[in-house]
């Protein structure tokens, strides 16, 4: 299924995460190592499902993040490198968990581990990559960034459970959607900023700056991700259009697209997700009805207000390269829709 939604042009898209893949070239380089090095294990299996996972082209954004927060407040030690390598493990468990639940069957263009090495192996091997993420807080011996992380490693996994509670449900409001999306995607986002600035030991307005910074990016981040399921282009999504329509998962762009429909539309929707008919031919029409609506712009939207917020929190912070990097990060993760 090849459909695609155009969304509105941008003429002007200029936004880049190149800025800050060049800032954090060289700490990116030792993240790598060290993430190969803890991945490795006398069980063979553990790094032949890791590396599947790690190797398969993500930006690593969350980690790049860390990395520059602690840099952006002149941090020169160490200890950064471990703590993003800890939320990169952080974000791969997530991902290994995310597709057992979700019934994935590609991530970034490739079969999931899943498919490969099955359910059970794919979430011991999370496991495993959450226990390396501890055992590397802990060497880094700050209370308080093992305090953020370990939070945060808590809020994920009530939020997958809160995606269970409200699945295939045409009820589930947008209030519960943002619960959702919060917990899920930017509460790591902010764990990965926040702990930048602790490990520099600034003072706690950089900290709160920081955090905003993380948890509203986030949130623009995965709102981008719902509308591109039903406006990109597989190519580009590592997965097929409307995958989440095809597992029942209720994201923004359906839930506006329901609330503002007629009686008959409303129906439909309750049987394509709560009732599982998501044939092709229903694909069709509801990529119709979410056209009809104006839902993807909408939720675009929405993720240029959150993109706002994390501007905004930043803004106070004395210029610098760093600052500029992660500002243009905001827009490159909202532009990624065009």
């Amino acid at each position: 299924m090849g459909v695609v939604i155009p969304l509105e042009e941008n003429k002007n898209k200029l936004a880049s995460i190149k800025p800050l893949v060049d800032l954090t070239k060289a700490d990116m380089e030792r993240v790598n190592q060290l993430i190969l090095s803890k991945a490795g294990s006398d069980v063979q299996m553990i790094p032949e499902v890791a590396n599947h996972l790690i190797s398969s082209g993500g930006k690593r954004l969350r980690p790049m993040l860390t990395l520059a927060a602690a840099s952006l407040f002149g941090y020169r030690g160490e200890n950064h490198i471990k703590l993003a390598t800890s939320v990169e493990f952080m974000h791969t468990a997530t991902l290994l968990h995310d597709d057992v639940v979700d019934e994935s069957d590609l991530r970034r263009g490739k079969s999931t581990a899943r498919t490969i090495w099955g359910n059970q192996a794919s979430v011991l091997v999370g496991d495993f990559l959450l226990g390396q993420a501890f055992r590397m807080m802990v060497e880094v011996g700050s209370l308080e960034a093992l305090d953020v992380l370990s939070s945060a490693a808590c809020v994920i996994a009530e939020g997958e459970v809160l995606q269970l509670s409200v699945a295939k449900n045409m009820e589930t409001t947008e209030d519960d959607y943002l619960s959702v999306i919060r917990a899920k995607t930017a509460a790591l986002f902010a764990a990965a900023a926040e702990v930048g600035p602790i490990v520099a030991e600034t003072n706690k307005s950089g900290r709160n700056a920081l955090k905003s910074y993380g948890m509203n990016l986030g949130l623009a981040f995965q709102l981008v991700d719902d509308a591109l399921d039903y406006g990109g282009k597989a190519a580009d999504l590592g997965k097929n259009v409307g995958d989440d329509f095809r597992e029942g998962k209720i994201t923004l762009p359906i839930i506006l697209a329901y609330r503002r429909g007629t009686q008959d539309e409303r129906a439909f929707w309750r049987d394509a997700i709560e009732g599982g008919n998501s044939s092709d031919a229903n694909l069709e029409k509801a990529l119709g009805l979410i056209t009809k609506y104006g839902t993807l712009n909408d939720t675009i939207q929405r993720a240029v207000h959150y993109g706002t917020i994390a501007r905004d929190a930043l803004a106070p912070l004395p210029d610098s390269l760093w600052k500029s990097a992660l500002m243009e990060v905001i827009d490159f993760c909202i532009e990624r829709v065009n």
